[in-house]
Protein backbone atom coordinates (compact mmCIF):
# COMPACT_ATOMS: atom_id res chain seq x y z
CA UNK A 1 0.00 0.00 0.00
CA UNK A 2 3.05 2.55 0.64
CA UNK A 3 3.60 1.81 -3.35
CA UNK A 4 0.07 2.92 -3.68
CA UNK A 5 0.40 6.02 -1.89
CA UNK A 6 3.76 7.08 -3.21
CA UNK A 7 2.20 6.36 -7.07
CA UNK A 8 -0.55 8.67 -6.17
CA UNK A 9 1.66 11.11 -4.51
CA UNK A 10 3.93 11.33 -7.98
CA UNK A 11 0.53 11.43 -10.05
CA UNK A 12 -0.68 14.45 -8.33
CA UNK A 13 -4.04 14.81 -7.52
CA UNK A 14 -5.04 18.03 -8.66
CA UNK A 15 -8.04 17.72 -10.99
CA UNK A 16 -9.74 21.07 -12.00
CA UNK A 17 -12.85 19.31 -12.80
CA UNK A 18 -15.55 18.65 -10.10
CA UNK A 19 -19.42 19.12 -10.98
CA UNK A 20 -20.99 21.86 -9.66
CA UNK A 21 -23.33 21.48 -6.28
CA UNK A 22 -25.88 23.19 -7.95
CA UNK A 23 -26.43 21.54 -11.19
CA UNK A 24 -29.27 19.76 -12.37
CA UNK A 25 -28.31 15.94 -12.80
CA UNK A 26 -29.03 16.75 -16.43
CA UNK A 27 -25.86 19.35 -16.27
CA UNK A 28 -23.86 16.73 -14.58
CA UNK A 29 -24.14 14.46 -17.02
CA UNK A 30 -23.52 16.64 -20.31
CA UNK A 31 -20.16 17.82 -18.13
CA UNK A 32 -18.75 14.42 -16.93
CA UNK A 33 -19.52 13.75 -21.00
CA UNK A 34 -17.81 16.50 -22.50
CA UNK A 35 -15.01 16.04 -19.75
CA UNK A 36 -14.02 12.60 -20.86
CA UNK A 37 -14.35 13.52 -24.73
CA UNK A 38 -11.97 15.96 -24.19
CA UNK A 39 -9.38 13.68 -22.42
CA UNK A 40 -9.72 11.06 -24.29
CA UNK A 41 -10.51 12.81 -27.63
CA UNK A 42 -10.04 8.93 -30.34
CA UNK A 43 -12.16 7.25 -27.93
CA UNK A 44 -15.66 7.10 -29.33
CA UNK A 45 -18.69 7.36 -26.58
CA UNK A 46 -20.00 3.88 -27.08
CA UNK A 47 -17.09 2.55 -26.66
CA UNK A 48 -16.73 3.41 -22.96
CA UNK A 49 -18.38 0.24 -21.92
CA UNK A 50 -15.17 -1.38 -22.46
CA UNK A 51 -13.32 0.13 -19.51
CA UNK A 52 -9.63 0.74 -19.80
CA UNK A 53 -9.74 -1.26 -22.41
CA UNK A 54 -11.22 1.80 -24.54
CA UNK A 55 -8.20 3.94 -24.26
CA UNK A 56 -5.34 1.57 -24.17
CA UNK A 57 -4.79 -0.73 -27.26
CA UNK A 58 -2.37 -2.98 -25.60
CA UNK A 59 -4.83 -4.04 -23.09
CA UNK A 60 -7.94 -3.76 -25.02
CA UNK A 61 -5.45 -6.81 -27.46
CA UNK A 62 -5.30 -8.95 -23.96
CA UNK A 63 -9.01 -8.51 -22.77
CA UNK A 64 -10.06 -9.53 -26.82
CA UNK A 65 -8.28 -13.02 -26.44
CA UNK A 66 -9.39 -13.37 -23.02
CA UNK A 67 -13.60 -12.37 -24.54
CA UNK A 68 -13.00 -15.08 -27.10
CA UNK A 69 -13.60 -17.86 -24.32
CA UNK A 70 -15.32 -15.84 -21.64
CA UNK A 71 -14.64 -16.42 -18.05
CA UNK A 72 -18.27 -15.52 -16.89
CA UNK A 73 -19.78 -17.59 -19.30
CA UNK A 74 -20.32 -20.41 -16.31
CA UNK A 75 -21.84 -18.04 -14.42
CA UNK A 76 -24.49 -16.63 -16.76
CA UNK A 77 -25.42 -20.39 -17.29
CA UNK A 78 -25.69 -20.93 -13.07
CA UNK A 79 -27.53 -17.57 -12.86
CA UNK A 80 -29.91 -18.79 -15.94
CA UNK A 81 -30.30 -22.21 -13.64
CA UNK A 82 -31.32 -20.19 -10.63
CA UNK A 83 -33.45 -17.57 -12.02
CA UNK A 84 -35.58 -20.36 -13.58
CA UNK A 85 -35.64 -22.50 -10.96
CA UNK A 86 -39.07 -22.16 -8.81
CA UNK A 87 -39.39 -21.23 -5.30
CA UNK A 88 -40.93 -23.42 -2.62
CA UNK A 89 -44.03 -21.78 -3.19
CA UNK A 90 -44.02 -22.54 -6.59
CA UNK A 91 -43.34 -18.57 -8.02
CA UNK A 92 -40.29 -18.20 -9.13
CA UNK A 93 -37.87 -14.66 -9.93
CA UNK A 94 -39.76 -13.69 -13.04
CA UNK A 95 -43.18 -13.21 -11.31
CA UNK A 96 -40.99 -10.28 -9.33
CA UNK A 97 -39.99 -7.91 -12.01
CA UNK A 98 -41.83 -6.27 -15.51
CA UNK A 99 -40.91 -8.33 -18.72
CA UNK A 100 -40.70 -11.66 -16.18
CA UNK A 101 -37.23 -10.29 -15.64
CA UNK A 102 -35.77 -9.75 -18.88
CA UNK A 103 -34.09 -7.24 -20.52
CA UNK A 104 -34.75 -4.65 -17.79
CA UNK A 105 -31.06 -4.26 -15.67
CA UNK A 106 -30.57 -1.14 -17.96
CA UNK A 107 -33.23 0.21 -15.73
CA UNK A 108 -31.61 0.01 -12.35
CA UNK A 109 -30.86 1.50 -9.65
CA UNK A 110 -33.87 3.41 -9.78
CA UNK A 111 -35.52 5.44 -6.56
CA UNK A 112 -38.63 4.07 -5.52
CA UNK A 113 -40.79 7.11 -3.50
CA UNK A 114 -42.83 4.61 -1.24
CA UNK A 115 -39.78 3.53 0.45
CA UNK A 116 -37.43 6.36 -0.07
CA UNK A 117 -34.68 4.07 -1.22
CA UNK A 118 -32.23 3.79 -4.16
CA UNK A 119 -33.42 -0.19 -5.85
CA UNK A 120 -30.40 -1.67 -6.79
CA UNK A 121 -30.97 -4.87 -8.89
CA UNK A 122 -29.59 -7.17 -6.80
CA UNK A 123 -31.44 -5.38 -3.90
CA UNK A 124 -34.62 -6.43 -5.73
CA UNK A 125 -33.25 -9.71 -6.45
CA UNK A 126 -33.76 -10.56 -2.35
CA UNK A 127 -36.36 -8.21 -2.03
CA UNK A 128 -38.20 -11.09 -4.78
CA UNK A 129 -36.81 -14.07 -2.76
CA UNK A 130 -38.06 -12.82 0.92
CA UNK A 131 -41.53 -11.73 -0.16
CA UNK A 132 -41.37 -15.34 -1.54
CA UNK A 133 -40.68 -16.95 1.67
CA UNK A 134 -36.89 -17.70 0.68
CA UNK A 135 -33.58 -16.97 2.22
CA UNK A 136 -31.68 -13.85 1.21
CA UNK A 137 -28.69 -14.63 -0.75
CA UNK A 138 -25.15 -12.67 0.08
CA UNK A 139 -24.48 -9.43 -1.74
CA UNK A 140 -20.96 -9.85 -2.92
CA UNK A 141 -20.63 -13.25 -4.66
CA UNK A 142 -21.72 -16.83 -5.13
CA UNK A 143 -25.53 -16.84 -6.05
CA UNK A 144 -26.54 -13.26 -6.33
CA UNK A 145 -23.80 -12.71 -8.31
CA UNK A 146 -24.78 -15.58 -10.76
CA UNK A 147 -28.47 -14.57 -10.94
CA UNK A 148 -27.86 -10.57 -11.90
CA UNK A 149 -25.12 -11.79 -14.43
CA UNK A 150 -27.84 -13.61 -16.17
CA UNK A 151 -30.45 -10.65 -16.04
CA UNK A 152 -27.73 -8.17 -17.15
CA UNK A 153 -26.62 -10.25 -19.90
CA UNK A 154 -30.30 -10.70 -21.28
CA UNK A 155 -30.24 -6.71 -21.38
CA UNK A 156 -26.54 -6.43 -23.18
CA UNK A 157 -27.09 -3.76 -26.22
CA UNK A 158 -30.11 -2.06 -24.21
CA UNK A 159 -29.39 1.05 -23.61
CA UNK A 160 -29.07 2.38 -19.74
CA UNK A 161 -31.41 4.66 -18.74
CA UNK A 162 -31.61 5.35 -15.30
CA UNK A 163 -33.81 8.16 -14.21
CA UNK A 164 -33.83 10.87 -11.61
CA UNK A 165 -37.09 12.45 -11.05
CA UNK A 166 -37.96 15.91 -9.79
CA UNK A 167 -38.65 14.88 -6.16
CA UNK A 168 -37.04 15.91 -3.46
CA UNK A 169 -35.69 12.55 -2.07
CA UNK A 170 -34.70 11.37 -5.25
CA UNK A 171 -32.87 14.40 -6.20
CA UNK A 172 -31.59 13.80 -2.33
CA UNK A 173 -30.43 10.56 -3.13
CA UNK A 174 -28.34 11.68 -6.62
CA UNK A 175 -26.03 13.99 -4.44
CA UNK A 176 -25.65 12.05 -1.74
CA UNK A 177 -24.24 9.61 -4.23
CA UNK A 178 -22.29 12.35 -6.19
CA UNK A 179 -20.70 13.79 -3.06
CA UNK A 180 -19.70 10.50 -2.11
CA UNK A 181 -17.82 10.05 -5.39
CA UNK A 182 -15.89 13.44 -5.06
CA UNK A 183 -15.32 13.46 -1.08
CA UNK A 184 -12.05 12.30 0.13
CA UNK A 185 -11.72 9.40 2.89
CA UNK A 186 -9.16 6.89 4.34
CA UNK A 187 -5.94 7.04 5.18
CA UNK A 188 -5.03 8.04 1.70
CA UNK A 189 -7.13 10.90 1.98
CA UNK A 190 -8.71 9.71 -1.66
CA UNK A 191 -12.14 10.35 -3.92
CA UNK A 192 -13.28 7.92 -6.52
CA UNK A 193 -13.17 10.61 -8.52
CA UNK A 194 -9.29 10.93 -8.20
CA UNK A 195 -8.63 7.76 -9.82
CA UNK A 196 -11.87 7.23 -12.11
CA UNK A 197 -11.82 10.76 -13.29
CA UNK A 198 -8.56 13.05 -12.35
CA UNK A 199 -6.42 10.56 -13.46
CA UNK A 200 -8.01 8.65 -15.71
CA UNK A 201 -5.50 6.63 -17.98
CA UNK A 202 -2.59 7.11 -15.87
CA UNK A 203 -0.94 4.30 -14.23
CA UNK A 204 -0.45 2.91 -10.90
CA UNK A 205 2.25 0.56 -10.79
CA UNK A 206 1.66 -1.40 -13.70
CA UNK A 207 -2.32 -0.24 -13.84
CA UNK A 208 -4.08 1.87 -15.90
CA UNK A 209 -7.15 4.25 -14.32
CA UNK A 210 -10.22 3.75 -16.16
CA UNK A 211 -12.43 5.98 -16.66
CA UNK A 212 -15.08 6.34 -14.54
CA UNK A 213 -17.49 6.98 -17.89
CA UNK A 214 -19.52 3.87 -18.59
CA UNK A 215 -17.74 2.16 -15.10
CA UNK A 216 -21.24 0.45 -14.40
CA UNK A 217 -22.45 -1.23 -17.64
CA UNK A 218 -20.54 -4.52 -17.34
CA UNK A 219 -21.18 -5.42 -13.92
CA UNK A 220 -21.65 -8.03 -12.38
CA UNK A 221 -17.69 -8.63 -13.30
CA UNK A 222 -15.40 -11.58 -13.24
CA UNK A 223 -12.07 -10.81 -12.20
CA UNK A 224 -8.92 -12.46 -12.21
CA UNK A 225 -8.06 -11.42 -9.21
CA UNK A 226 -10.93 -12.39 -7.25
CA UNK A 227 -11.28 -15.93 -9.71
CA UNK A 228 -14.81 -15.26 -9.73
CA UNK A 229 -17.55 -13.14 -10.34
CA UNK A 230 -18.45 -10.42 -8.12
CA UNK A 231 -20.53 -7.14 -7.80
CA UNK A 232 -20.59 -3.69 -7.96
CA UNK A 233 -20.90 -3.43 -3.80
CA UNK A 234 -17.99 -5.68 -3.75
CA UNK A 235 -15.60 -4.05 -5.99
CA UNK A 236 -16.90 -0.73 -3.62
CA UNK A 237 -15.59 -2.21 -0.89
CA UNK A 238 -12.38 -3.08 -2.52
CA UNK A 239 -11.80 0.33 -3.55
CA UNK A 240 -12.41 1.82 -0.18
CA UNK A 241 -9.48 -1.42 1.33
CA UNK A 242 -7.46 0.45 -1.29
CA UNK A 243 -7.18 3.64 0.11
CA UNK A 244 -7.37 2.28 3.71
CA UNK A 245 -10.62 3.51 4.28
CA UNK A 246 -13.51 1.47 6.13
CA UNK A 247 -15.55 -0.32 3.73
CA UNK A 248 -19.52 0.63 3.72
CA UNK A 249 -22.11 -2.66 4.50
CA UNK A 250 -23.46 -4.00 0.52
CA UNK A 251 -26.22 -2.29 -0.33
CA UNK A 252 -25.84 0.41 2.32
CA UNK A 253 -27.18 3.69 1.75
CA UNK A 254 -24.22 5.24 1.07
CA UNK A 255 -23.11 2.29 -1.87
CA UNK A 256 -26.92 2.57 -3.05
CA UNK A 257 -26.81 5.91 -3.63
CA UNK A 258 -22.77 6.02 -5.45
CA UNK A 259 -24.70 3.38 -7.89
CA UNK A 260 -27.05 5.65 -8.67
CA UNK A 261 -25.00 8.75 -9.19
CA UNK A 262 -22.60 6.50 -11.21
CA UNK A 263 -25.26 4.84 -13.20
CA UNK A 264 -27.17 8.32 -14.20
CA UNK A 265 -23.34 9.45 -15.11
CA UNK A 266 -23.31 6.10 -17.82
CA UNK A 267 -26.84 6.97 -19.45
CA UNK A 268 -26.72 6.47 -22.82
CA UNK A 269 -24.45 3.64 -23.39
CA UNK A 270 -25.08 0.18 -23.94
CA UNK A 271 -25.27 -2.00 -20.73
CA UNK A 272 -22.49 -4.68 -21.57
CA UNK A 273 -22.43 -7.05 -18.35
CA UNK A 274 -21.42 -9.11 -17.20
CA UNK A 275 -18.10 -8.85 -17.97
CA UNK A 276 -14.24 -9.69 -17.67
CA UNK A 277 -11.14 -7.18 -15.83
CA UNK A 278 -8.18 -8.21 -14.26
Amino acid sequence: MKKLLTAMILLGLLGSFTLSAQATPQQDLAEFRDYFKNRFPKTPFNDYINGVYSIDAASREQWEEIEEFPPYELSISKGEELFNKPFANGKGYADCFPNGGIGIAERYPFFDSKSGKVITLESAINTCRQSNGEEPLGWQKGAIADVSAYMHYTSRGNIINVQVPNDPAALAAYERGKNHFYAKRGQLNMACADCHVYNSGNKIRADLLSPALGHVSHFPVYRSKWGGMGTLHRRYGGCNKQVRAKPYPPQSDEYRTLEYFTSYMSNGLESNGPGARK
